[in-house]
């Protein structure tokens, strides 16, 4: 005989459940995103950037609190539109790529100060010595990407500045200044779906 309570008991059960919060899982697209810097040299700026980088994004939907993101740059990707300037800038005078030849970041907090403007936290690991750095960024938010069925999220106009000689970068005092200013854009595809 069925109990005429049993899908009442069976409803009331998976109410009782933890509630698992929806993550979204997103894959930086270094084509369409951008690691960048400046640098003081005497009374002039330079530029350069790297290329070749990887990196998740994983974004809790329904706790941005609860999102996190993780980063590798290959150093050695690092350009300044310049051949003998960024063979300079690999050597042990600068980034040893040789011997630190990745860089990281591993999120440790994210905070929505405000709508659509986070604050990131995290390691940063340069040149062998790991430091805890925070910096802003903005939410661009989500949309179709350009294949069908593609989802893509932007986080765009993230700055920070490193003080190149905490990370034991202390070449030339006085010529290259100690101040790098760093830019961030980022465009990432949701995993799972097609991509271009």
């Amino acid at each position: 005989m069925r109990h005429p309570f049993r899908a009442l008991l069976a409803l009331l059960s998976l109410a009782a459940l933890p509630a698992f919060a929806a993550e979204d899982v997103y894959k930086i697209d270094p084509v369409h995103s951008e690691v960048s810097f400046k640098v003081g040299h005497l009374l002039a700026k330079t530029s350069g950037r790297f290329t070749k980088f990887q990196g998740t994004i994983k974004v809790d939907t329904a706790d941005l609190a609860k999102s996190s993101v993780e980063v590798s740059i290959d150093a050695a990707s690092i350009t300044t539109d310049n051949e003998a300037r960024d063979k300079h800038l690999k050597s042990p005078d600068f980034f040893d790529v040789e011997k630190f030849p990745i860089i990281t970041f591993k999120s440790t907090a994210v905070k929505e100060v405000s709508k659509g403007k986070l604050e990131v936290t995290g390691d940063f690991t340069l040149h062998g010595v790991t430091k805890r750095i925070t910096f802003p960024i903005s939410n661009a938010g989500t949309q179709p990407g350009m294949q069908p069925g593609s989802v893509v999220a932007g986080f765009v106009d993230g700055a920070l500045t490193l003080n190149r000689n905490e990370y034991g970068i202390k070449t030339y005092p006085g010529v290259i200044g100690e101040t790098v200013s760093v830019s961030l854009n980022v465009e990432a595809g949701k995993a799972g779906a097609a991509q271009k």
